[in-house]
Formats: C-alpha cells, sequence, structure tokens
C-alpha cells in the first residue's frame, strides 16, 4: 500500500512542479468542456458525441450522448429504461429498490450490474474491479449526472477490457457558472414515502473553479421489505496554472443501504407481486472514488491528459439465502430465527491514465492521433459464508470467523494509439492498437473439511499479454450524415469466481484463457435540417472462449473450470427522432419530437461447445425484440412526455428452460409493455417543477430470475408510482 501510495504522491508532484514552471498567461480561461454544449439549445435528450473530445477519438464509432437535462423522466429513481429510451437495443434489468443497482447490457450480453460494459465516472474506473470483478456495484445519482457518453464496440482499443463498450457518467461540475457562487436545489417526493434532496453550490473565479453537491434519497419501496437510503457527497476544485494548464481534484462518497425483499415463485409474482418472503436480508454499498485530473495543451494542436485515481468500496451482505420455497420462519427448538449468511468485500484499486491527442499533416491532409498508457493494481479481500444473528435488522456481526478469507489482486499494463487518417475530405480511415499485459491471482481460505481442516486455494496465478486491433471508418455522404463501419477485437478477462477453485471438488483448467472475440458494425447516421436525426445499424458480436463449468466423470469426478465454447450475435439498431412541429414551421419555438428505437439481436452458442445441451440455444437473457417510443410535445416553457417500453421474451439459462422450475431460479422471462408519462414546467431559467406516473398501467412484470444475492427466485419491477419534484437556483 505505501508503495502505491508513494507512486501516485511523486506523480502529482511532478505534474504539479512542471505546471508552475510554466509561463503564466492573464487571458480569460474556458472553463466549459468543448462536449458540454453538443445538444445546448436542442429539447433533445439524445445527441451524437462529436469525432474528437479532449483527447478521445470518436469518429467511425457508433456512439450516443445523453444529455440529462434534456431528459424527461424518473431521474431521481435512475429510471433507466427511460433516461436511455433512445439508444436502441439496451437491455435492462429492473429489480432493484433503492435505483443504485444499475444493470445494463446490449447486443445479447449479461445485464448483471452492467458488467459487460467498461463503467466510468468522469473517464475514469468506477467498477469493483473491471479486470477480475467488473460488477458495478456503485453507480452515480443521475440528478447529480450531467452527461453519458455509450460507446459500443471498437470502444475496446481505448478502455480496455468487455465486450459491450464503455458507459461513462459525466458528473455536474458547475462548468455554466459564471459568478463568485451559487447555490442549486432540487426536492422530490413520491409513492412509497419517496423522498429526495439534492443540493449544490458552486463558484468561480479568476484562477479557480469549485463545485459540491450532495444527495439524500430514501424511500420504503414499491415491494414490502424493500426501504432503502442513499447518501452521496461529491466535491472537485480546479486551479488554472495558465490559460492552457489545469489541475483537478475530485472526491465522491456514497452509502447505499436497502433492504432485499427477495425472489418469488411464478405463481406468487402474479398474485401479488408486492409481496415479500424475505424481511432479513440486507445490502450496504460504501464507495469513495478520489480523482486528479492534470490538463495541458501545449499547443493549438496537442492535449495532453493524465488521471490518477482510486475505487475504495466496502460490500456487505447479510440474509437468509435458501431457496424461495424454504421459509424463513421461527425456529420451534430455538425460538428464534435461523442464522443469517455474512459476506463482505472490500476493494483496493488503484491507476493511472495518460493520453496525449495531436493532429498533424500528411500530404495535404489534416490527420490526429491519440495514443495513452494504463497502470492498474487492484485488491479484493473477500470474506464469505460467515454465520451470522439471528435478528432482522442490518448486523454485520459475526458468530465466530469466516469460512473463506480470501485475497484476490490484479495488475495491468496498457498501451493504446488510434488515428484518424483523412483519406479525402469525405473519407476517414481510424485503425487503432492496444496492447495489454495483465495478471490475476487468488489465495487464501475457501472453507473447511468434514473434519474441519482448511481447504486452501490452488496457488492460481495467471499472468499474459497480447494485441487488440481494429479498424473503423466514416464517409461523409453530406455536411450532416455520414456511413460509418468499424471492426474491432475485445476480451473478457478471466473473471476472480474463476480461480476460486477448491481443491477438494473443483480444479482451473491449466489451459484456461481469456474470452476474446470482436465487434463488427456498418451503419448510417446523421441529420437532417433542424428536425430529424437517426443512427441505423448491423452489428455482429463473436464471443469466444466463453468460460464454464464441465462435470467430469470418471476414477475421480471433478469440476473442471474452463473455456465451454463460443457464442455469436447479429442484429439490428436503429433510432429515430422528428420534430414534426419543426419539419412544418421551422421557425417555430414549439416542439412535437417523435422518437421511435428498434433492436433485433439473434445471440447463440455456436461452434463446438462442450455442453451439448447448450449447442445451438439461444443466449440467456438476451431479447431477440426490443422496442421503446414516444413523444415530447413542447409548448414555451412546458414540456409533456410518453415512453412505452416493449421488451420480447427472454430465457434465463443456457439451455433455454421455458416452464418455470418450483424455485423460480430457472424459466422463460416473459415479454413485457411499460407505458410511462413526464410533464415540467419551467416557471424561470432558475425555477422548475416535474412531475410523472410510471407504469401508467401498473404492468406486472419481471426482467430477472436469480439464483442467489438478492434473490433467489423471479424479482419483481415496480408497478405504478409517481414523483413530483420542484427545483431553483440562487
Amino acid at each position: 500500500m505505501k508503495k502505491k501510495i508513494s507512486l501516485i504522491s511523486i506523480i502529482l508532484c511532478t505534474c504539479s512542479v512542471f505546471a508552475q514552471s510554466l509561463p503564466k498567461q492573464q487571458d480569460s480561461i474556458k472553463s466549459l468542456p468543448d462536449i458540454t454544449v453538443v445538444g445546448y439549445n436542442s429539447k433533445s435528450d439524445y445527441q451524437q458525441i462529436p469525432e474528437i473530445v479532449g483527447t478521445n477519438i470518436y469518429a467511425g464509432k457508433k456512439n450516443a450522448l445523453i444529455v440529462m437535462d434534456n431528459v424527461q423522466g424518473n431521474v431521481v429513481m435512475n429510471n433507466m429504461r427511460q433516461v436511455l429510451a433512445k439508444v436502441p437495443g439496451i437491455h435492462i434489468w429492473e429489480s432493484d429498490p433503492s435505483g443504485i443497482q444499475i444493470g445494463i447490457a446490449a447486443r445479447g450480453l449479461s445485464p448483471n450490474r452492467s458488467w459487460e460494459f467498461n463503467i466510468r465516472q468522469n473517464g475514469y474506473d468506477i467498477a469493483a474491479d473491471p479486470y477480475g470483478y467488473p460488477e458495478a456495484y456503485y453507480n452515480p445519482q443521475l440528478q447529480a449526472v450531467q452527461r453519458i457518453e455509450i460507446i459500443r464496440g471498437e470502444g475496446s482499443l481505448q478502455y480496455g477490457p468487455q465486450f459491450g463498450g464503455m458507459v461513462n457518467y459525466i458528473l455536474r461540475n458547475g462548468s455554466d457558472i459564471k459568478k463568485g457562487f451559487e447555490f442549486e436545489s432540487q426536492q422530490t417526493i413520491g409513492s412509497n414515502a419517496l423522498f429526495n434532496s439534492f443540493n449544490a453550490i458552486g463558484g468561480k473565479s479568476k484562477n479557480n473553479h469549485y463545485y459540491a453537491f450532495f444527495d439524500h434519497r430514501n424511500g420504503d419501496g414499491w415491494r414490502n421489505n424493500s426501504q432503502f437510503f442513499t447518501n452521496s457527497g461529491f466535491a472537485t476544485f480546479t486551479h488554472y496554472f495558465s490559460q492552457k494548464v489545469s489541475l483537478n481534484a475530485e472526491i465522491m462518497q456514497s452509502h447505499l443501504r436497502s433492504q432485499q425483499p427477495g425472489g418469488l415463485t411464478d405463481v406468487n409474482l402474479y398474485s401479488n407481486p408486492q409481496q415479500s418472503l424475505r424481511s432479513r436480508n440486507w445490502f450496504d454499498i460504501l464507495w469513495t472514488t478520489p480523482a486528479i485530473n492534470f490538463n495541458y495543451d501545449i499547443n493549438s494542436n496537442t492535449k495532453w491528459n493524465t488521471k490518477l485515481f482510486a475505487t475504495i468500496g466496502n460490500r456487505n451482505s447479510v440474509g437468509f439465502l435458501q431457496s424461495i420455497t424454504v421459509k424463513d420462519s421461527i425456529n420451534a427448538t430455538t425460538c428464534q430465527y435461523n442464522n443469517r449468511l455474512l459476506n463482505i468485500d472490500e476493494y483496493r484499486n488503484y491507476g493511472l491514465e495518460s493520453r496525449i491527442i495531436t493532429v498533424y499533416n500528411l500530404g495535404k491532409m489534416q490527420n490526429t492521433l491519440s495514443g495513452g498508457i494504463r497502470l492498474y493494481t487492484g485488491s479484493t479481500y473477500r470474506r464469505a459464508d460467515g454465520v451470522g444473528t439471528t435478528g432482522i435488522n442490518y448486523d454485520m456481526t459475526v458468530i465466530g470467523s469466516y469460512p473463506k478469507n480470501i485475497t484476490f489482486s490484479s495488475n495491468n499494463i496498457a498501451a493504446f494509439a488510434e488515428s484518424i487518417f483523412r483519406i479525402t475530405d469525405k473519407l476517414y480511415l481510424i485503425p487503432g492498437v492496444r496492447y495489454e499485459w495483465l495478471s490475476g491471482e487468488a489465495s487464501g481460505k475457501n472453507g473447511y473439511t468434514s473434519g474441519g481442516s482448511e481447504i486452501i486455494l490452488q496457488n492460481i496465478i495467471r499472468s499474459r499479454n497480447f494485441w487488440l486491433v481494429g479498424l473503423g471508418s466514416e464517409y461523409h455522404t453530406s455536411k450532416h450524415t455520414e456511413v460509418y463501419a468499424n471492426i474491432s477485437q475485445a476480451y473478457r478477462p478471466i473473471q476472480f469466481a474463476n480461480l476460486q477453485a477448491a481443491p477438494t471438488t473443483d480444479v482451473v483448467d491449466p489451459n484456461l484463457q481469456d474470452a476474446k472475440g470482436y465487434n463488427a458494425e456498418l451503419g448510417f447516421r446523421g441529420k437532417h435540417k433542424n428536425w430529424l436525426q437517426f443512427d441505423i445499424s448491423g452489428f455482429y458480436l463473436q464471443y469466444n472462449n466463453r468460460v464454464g463449468i464441465v462435470n467430469v466423470t470418471g476414477t475421480q469426478s471433478y469440476r473442471l473450470i474452463t473455456n465451454v465454447g463460443n457464442s455469436n450475435s447479429k442484429g439490428f439498431e436503429g433510432f429515430v427522432e422528428a420534430n414534426i412541429l419543426k419539419a412544418l414551421r421551422p421557425k417555430t419555438k414549439n416542439d412535437l419530437l417523435l422518437f421511435a428505437s428498434y433492436s433485433y439481436t439473434d445471440a447463440r452458442y455456436s461452434g463446438d461447445f462442450k455442453d451439448a445441451n447448450t449447442k445451438d440455444k439461444k443466449v440467456e437473457n438476451a431479447p431477440t425484440n426490443i422496442f421503446r417510443g414516444g413523444f415530447t410535445f413542447g409548448i414555451k416553457s412546458f414540456q409533456f412526455t410518453t415512453q412505452l417500453s416493449c421488451v420480447g421474451e427472454t430465457f434465463s439459462d443456457a439451455n433455454n428452460t421455458i416452464a418455470p422450475t418450483v424455485n423460480a431460479q430457472n424459466g422463460l422471462i416473459p415479454k413485457y409493455t411499460v407505458a410511462d408519462l413526464t410533464a415540467s414546467y419551467k416557471f424561470s431559467k432558475k425555477v422548475n417543477i416535474k412531475a410523472g406516473i410510471n407504469n401508467i398501467t401498473n404492468e406486472i412484470y419481471f426482467t430477472r430470475r436469480a439464483g442467489g444475492y438478492p434473490g433467489p427466485g423471479a424479482l419483481p419491477a415496480d408497478g405504478r408510482t409517481f414523483f413530483v419534484s420542484v427545483g431553483f437556483k440562487l
């Protein structure tokens, strides 16, 4: 730990001394990031990211930018089906009563805590461990988010692992504040005792800028036994050494505690989805993400950015996790409940990313080169299967010691380069390459034998290095429309769970490999005048060397953790939005925005799959059809929005089980349709009111079957709820 902190301190001191040695400039300093102005005068919440932003290249990639100020939906509860309604193909798990545990995926990948995306905040990692345990236990409250960047496919070259691409939550930083002090507040109430309070201050002087917010949310949840609270605080301070050089420090801390109502059988769910058969299950997350950001505009053509960041997270859970068919009732012998199960994870991760971008001439054409390096080290300390109390409330008191006490570690060194070659004014080629070195290790105690002896994990270390390559392209058919195409290699590292093999029952294949494959896309996107925007594309995702378990029988039977086979996903993703009033009357200030997003996905297991029962079956949690559509009517300061979300049926397991099992952990997840309404009115630039009704028809549906925490069983989504929010600035 001391070595990690010393390294970070040295780098920070070097950056600071270097910045102070640069010449001072007295000109006014621009604090607005380039991308902030995208969609600033538009009523639409969906925009395409410019080709270059800061030190990042977005040209040739399928991307989307969600401008949160324009989102008409229940932002307070992180309702992603409304926030990402215009991003085609996003599959969303709706099963968390607090709204913090966001689960999204695309193209036949699993939404489990968004672990098939590289999840970032302000450009740096916030998942538990992006290499060994990429679950996003923490996601920022969307009321505090300024915009969301979503990069598909080729994002693997610039951002590293995961087939889904990259999701970057960019927090509000007060960049639009022009005075020394400003205060803003948004207060919300809603169904099931919902209360949310968001308060922020910020200001700007000649060489300094600061911003801070605190967000509190609590409620009882739509289902029984689903009360929660969240507290989040964020502070950022930027000092401008000159017009070209700035140093920013920021820190976010979030604390979530949520009662988990557990799963239900299908019969129970459809008879009363609000019921709960678990009252003693709790989940607690404390997440801290400090970061330091150094920017240097070396000249008009070259920019350099370096980020130092950390993730310091604690994940605690306590509960009764038997099958939902087993009652959690008072034991007749002891006259008490049975003991609960305790699990604790501690994440201590540190990283550095340094990027540079420059413009150069090759012949008569101006080209752009972006490159960077990444250093990362992470440790996960896991204590599992502890015997807890017989109580009801949140209590992490352990009886005795934890049977499992494991340390996981991951280390990564990466470098990438990507360039825009402008062949002509219309045709761009964007090749890229990334080098990865990474290692993963597991050690510690994995339980006890029947005789009471400790089970020590196999001494497993996986170290490897490889290259990823990709090629993107754009052909500009007009000033505002373009054809884009790309193909890019991607990978998903071996997970910590795959290294946690008890030598008495499991064997890790010595030839176990990372899952590798590629994404390919071909699309047409753009805008027509001021009333139409669209993005239509086809995709193909090849996912090789999926990791799984094979039962080996013989003189000695065991479970082999190995690469079990491949899968592929192919399909269509389309989005179109038209402002009908502006099409008829271009100068009108009123709006009638109609939008539709649709995806078709055929995701199947393929090739020589080791489980014969799975070969050629559909991939689980991969709906074939997802449609979302709606309209927004705006007149002067009033806006009214309605949305419809239609998601097709999907399987919950690789064997494509249709009839639900008795414990509801396997079986078909039926299709569903949900409608939402939202309205807002701005009394002035400083005072607003918003209100909405979610799931107007009170549709009974579920999006997930869980085999463990927070279930097990089918997890109902929320029924009809409402919210009212009032905000002001001073």
